[in-house]
């Protein structure tokens, strides 16, 4: 399978051809699926939608790999190891898969819509999702929203103690790609668990 076929622009993804990122990534998925017998008949019907760089803390960058929504259960069957060997592929840099979602703006007077906005295209409904496929492999235990005294907004999200150990490394890239797509500011922490 080409590179190009690796890349389907779903409708809220760049209309324009891909760029270096994106081709990276295709040519990744491409590479593993003809080299890793065992990843090879997963992989095969997978296609990305975009890719995106973002800068992480402390001068590192991660990945954004978007995919389309309906490959999205594919794509959670083998992420933990796609994940690993895209890592292995573009060392020092962390790689996310967060499927690319459309958010529809709330109906006014004026619009013209004809059916009611379904509640999974609604902007907090898109935000909750983007964080759950962040974290994928772990799960989300709890949040917190912290409003400071200038009305600033901090959510702490706290994740499943037991992928402490594996997802650790990773905590600053989440919280950096969460603001570039939302614009909310996020601290991702794992409960401290009382040991007597």
């Amino acid at each position: 399978m080409s590179v190009q076929n690796k890349i389907l622009r779903t409708a809220n993804a760049p209309a324009g051809p891909p760029d270096e990122i994106e081709t990276s990534v295709a040519q990744a998925l491409v590479d593993l699926e003809n080299n890793v017998p065992e990843l090879k008949a997963e992989l095969r019907p997978l296609q990305i939608s975009a890719a995106r760089e973002v800068d992480v803390k402390g001068g590192k960058k991660a990945i954004v790999v978007f995919v389309p929504v309906p490959q999205q259960k594919a794509f959670r069957k083998v992420q933990a190891r796609l994940t690993r060997e895209l890592e292995k592929k573009f060392s020092d840099r962390h790689v996310v898969f967060i499927a690319q979602r459309r958010m529809l703006r709330k109906p006014t007077r004026t619009s013209r819509v004809k059916q009611k906005r379904p509640r999974s295209r609604t902007l907090t409904n898109v935000h909750e999702r983007i964080l759950e496929d962040l974290v994928f492999p772990t799960e989300i235990t709890g949040k917190r929203t912290r409003v400071s005294v200038d009305g600033s907004k901090l959510l702490r999200v706290f994740l499943d103690a037991k992928d402490a150990t594996s997802l650790e490394y990773k905590l600053d890239s989440f919280s950096s790609v969460y603001r570039r797509l939302t614009g909310k500011d996020v601290v991702f922490e794992f409960p401290v668990t009382a040991s007597e």
